[in-house]
């Protein structure tokens, strides 16, 4: 029976990546030709992503007591984190990190909405998702829970931060397999991981992996290299 400790870091991620299944299937559909569906209507799911994330954050945000706005009182971290985010933007973007044989994804183009106001409203969602959401979502769930899960099962015994190699690899491993470029999110994931054992703070993982994915936003709406996203 999984405890409350654990569904409450699980849940948001796992129901993350039901969506984006759901997303990878309605492509797939389309390129068989089962059924037509515009980017336009595939797009949308995204904000209903982030909406259903952030509201299952809000409601379970009392049990995560990992997460201390106080760490933000440590000038020196802070700076840290955001130097830590800062590299981990411009590895991803500068260095290439596909795998052979394998192709760079599609990714969200906005300008298939021909509605201004349509487009800049998914644009935010898009930013706000990348950049608030998805960091706290993940680090709890990766350097939270699974890090410390992977040591012990009953995760909430282990302190943050404490190092392993098993879990430090097996993190890494997984955290890129999560992503498209595998190898930069082996590369993010490894940078993240270091961060946490250096400030034992997962608000400063958060807030290096939100400093990742803004400045990657606003790099893809800059240079329209939409396969970034």
């Amino acid at each position: 029976m999984v405890k409350l400790e654990s569904f409450a870091r699980i849940t948001p991620f796992a129901i993350y990546m039901v969506f984006v299944g759901i997303e990878g299937g309605l492509r797939y559909f389309n390129r068989e030709g089962i059924f037509a569906l515009s980017d336009q209507s595939i797009y949308l799911l995204y904000p209903l992503k982030v909406l259903v994330v952030t509201c299952l954050l809000i409601f379970l945000w009392g049990k995560y007591s990992e997460i201390s706005l106080r760490d933000f009182y440590n000038v020196k971290n802070n700076l840290l984190s955001i130097s830590v985010g800062l590299v981990v933007f411009v590895l991803w973007v500068k260095m290439d990190w596909t795998l052979p044989g394998q192709d760079a994804p599609t990714g969200f183009d906005p300008r298939v909405y021909t509605n201004e106001l349509t487009r800049h409203m998914i644009v935010l969602s898009r930013i706000a998702g990348a950049a608030l959401v998805v960091p706290i979502m993940e680090e709890i769930f990766w350097r939270s829970f699974l890090l410390r899960y992977i040591i012990n099962s009953d995760f909430s015994k282990i302190p943050i931060g404490q190092f392993t190699w098993v879990s430090f690899l097996i993190c890494a491993a997984l955290f890129g397999l999560e992503h498209h470029f595998i190898i930069a999110g082996v590369m993010a994931g490894m940078v993240y991981t270091l961060l946490l054992y250096q400030t034992k703070s997962i608000a400063q993982c958060i807030l290096a992996h939100a400093v990742t994915n803004f400045t990657l936003g606003i790099y893809v709406l800059q240079t329209g290299r939409w396969y970034f996203w």
